[in-house]
């Protein structure tokens, strides 16, 4: 007889089931979990294996191939479905959910109302949380966390200790590494690298092929002549980030000009402001490196 705890997946039958819950209990949290065996061989899961611990049988799918191994632990309302797999000590909880082909692996915790689909990864000491998403072919690794209403996705990686928080978003092939922290509004995408200690946040774009590992590598302006948009610089590419356009000052100048001569000018004036600015600021640099070589 199989043993049954909460309800069936709608839809499945008692005896198509493809695991059990098995009478090896854990308390978590003021959750009773039970391990699962299978009851049947699906996708490289042979009948007769024994696998993590859930706390009902809404956790993970009858339907699919997901599965919940080693000593993974799926409980509250949590549910893991598709062809997800949930191993190693990972601890998926509360309303969170993993799903298609989706891995959660090592001492990875997904909680609150985070979900991880598509191809990710998340592994290492990892936590996602809030509402946040990590989907497609990311990679969320190391001690990273995402959390709010974050987004990780398309080829993205998250890892070290980086954080990505707020509404903030790393898709592409973009990487953020380190100590790195990504928070409100701003973006990290295309080929684009935050690293060291550099904090990325408000509306700030980092696009391309930029570099960000400090503070100074990159600075935020904002359009209050027409648009009210906010728009980027960054100092290891010379470029601009300014809506859909990406480009060098030149470019952005130009640009600007075929919109409106006003737009053209306060663009210009922009430009040159921010010329000037780093050009200070790479003097007190090396002025600062020869009193401290001396």
């Amino acid at each position: 007889m199989v043993k049954y705890t909460g309800r069936c997946d709608e839809g499945v039958e008692l005896m198509s089931k493809k695991y059990k819950l098995t009478d090896e209990t854990i308390e978590r949290y003021g959750h009773t979990l039970y391990r699962i065996e299978a009851v049947t061989s699906f996708g490289i899961v042979i009948a007769g294996e024994l696998g993590g611990f859930i706390e009902k049988e809404d956790n993970l799918k009858q339907s699919g191939n997901a599965w919940v191994s080693d000593n993974a632990r799926v409980y509250g309302n949590a549910w893991v479905s598709g062809n997800a797999w949930v191993s190693g000590d990972a601890r998926v909880s509360d309303n969170a959910c993993v799903y298609g082909n989706a891995r959660v692996s090592g001492d990875a915790c997904v909680y609150s109302n985070a979900c991880v689909s598509g191809n990710a990864r998340v592994y290492g000491n990892t936590r996602v949380y809030g509402d946040a998403c990590v989907s497609d072919n990311s990679r969320v690794y190391g001690n990273a966390c995402v959390s709010g209403n974050a987004r990780v996705y398309g080829n993205a990686w998250v890892s070290g200790n980086a954080c990505v928080s707020g509404d903030a978003r790393v898709y592409g092939n973009a990487c953020v590494y380190d100590n790195a922290r990504v928070s409100g509004d701003a973006c990290v995408s295309d080929n684009a690298r935050v690293s060291g200690n550099a904090w990325v946040s408000g509306n700030a774009c980092v696009s391309g092929d930029a570099c960000v590992s400090k503070l100074t590598d990159y600075v935020v302006y904002k359009n209050t002549w027409s648009s009210g948009r906010y728009f980027t610089y960054t100092r290891s590419n010379k470029k601009w980030a300014v809506g859909c356009f990406y480009g060098t000052s030149e470019e952005l100048v130009d640009k600007a000009y075929k919109d409106s001569e006003i737009s053209g000018k306060m663009y210009e004036k922009i430009v040159k402001l921010n010329d000037e600015m780093y050009a200070e600021l790479e003097d007190l640099l090396c002025k600062k490196k020869s009193r401290t070589s001396i």
